[in-house]
């Protein structure tokens, strides 16, 4: 598999604090100084996409909250081989930025919401944006990001009785609805949530019991695991993203970077690799060595073969 695909958190501070993420449970941020500057970044980011890199996708936390996010994706911009940048939201702030983001050269959005109803939404995440994230959207679409995708996360109990309000998404607007299996990647989140998981294979049928069948599709842009669907006569498609009750290990093809330079060649890999204080000592060669040994070496981490998931999303943005 060819690794050309680099997802970089910018930050691991969040405006919203989500059931499954919960970043208010972490007892301390990030401090400036420990965080890689877009300078920084960019320039690993140039190092990456001589050995093959050239697609780059923006997480956090929330990668909004970072303040002047645009620089940074001119700055990508004028990386020669980078062909393609995304972005990953919770969509608060999107409205307010989405045209500068989309000047400055950022190509499509995902944006993450679990649910069509404002008073679950205060439920899921603690806030109370709901109308805000629902006005990102429908400007991403004004302003020509394509493709933009909704990520949605259900859990038993919580929200898995609006699959079909958002399969109904997909018929109304040009979305890309994905759904996606809750992965427990820590032990807080298996007690908490593991009985609440919901298998995509009985979504998809619950859909195709509403909307009759659907139509395999395959022109969608992206770099994930997502299997892509069609209602009849749609205006946009349905994802599929089967983290919990599939290995596709074998289909990865990415690279992750938290925002103080650890580089994981796996969400779940050990070692984590620190590219800062490299970066910050120019020490390009040694860089290039750790890059070459970082995608030699991926193959080697699967899913499966861990045993205890000490993941926080929240910092390495998934």
């Amino acid at each position: 598999m060819q690794i050309d695909y680099l997802r970089i958190s910018i930050t691991d501070r969040c405006n919203l604090n989500c059931l499954y993420c919960n970043p208010d449970r972490r007892i301390s941020f990030l401090q400036k100084e420990d965080i890689l500057s877009y300078e920084e970044m960019a320039k690993v980011v140039e190092l990456f996409s001589v050995k093959g890199i050239s697609k780059v996708r923006l997480t956090g936390g929330e990668p909004l909250i970072r303040k002047d996010i645009a620089s940074f994706i001119r700055m990508l911009k004028n990386i020669k081989n980078i062909k393609d940048i995304s972005m990953t939201t919770n969509g608060v702030l999107l409205k307010y930025m989405v045209k500068d983001l989309k000047i400055a050269g950022l190509n499509r959005v995902n944006i993450s919401l679990d649910t069509l109803k404002a008073d679950r939404f205060k439920l899921i995440t603690r806030g109370e944006n709901y109308f805000d994230v629902w006005d990102g959207i429908k400007k991403s679409i004004e302003e020509g990001l394509n493709p933009v995708k909704i990520n949605v996360v259900l859990l038993k109990g919580i929200n898995d009785d609006e699959i079909l309000d958002f399969a109904k998404l997909s018929l109304e607007f040009p979305l890309i609805i994905r759904f996606i299996e809750l992965f427990p990647v820590n032990s807080r989140l298996k007690e908490s949530f593991g009985s609440m998981i919901i298998n995509n294979e009985d979504v998809k049928q619950e859909i195709i019991k509403n909307f009759g069948k659907l139509e395999s599709v395959s022109n969608v842009r992206g770099n994930g695991p997502a299997v892509y669907y069609k209602i009849k006569n749609s205006l946009g498609n349905i994802g599929f993203i089967s983290s919990f009750s599939e290995d596709f290990c074998d289909r990865c093809n990415r690279i992750r970077i938290d925002s103080t330079g650890r580089i994981f060649p796996c969400l779940f890999s050990e070692p984590i690799y620190d590219v800062k204080k490299l970066i910050r000592t120019k020490a390009i060669d040694e860089i290039f060595k750790l890059i070459d040994k970082i995608t030699k070496t991926k193959s080697l981490y699967r899913k499966k073969n861990i045993k205890d998931y000490k993941v926080e999303m929240s910092s390495i943005g998934g």
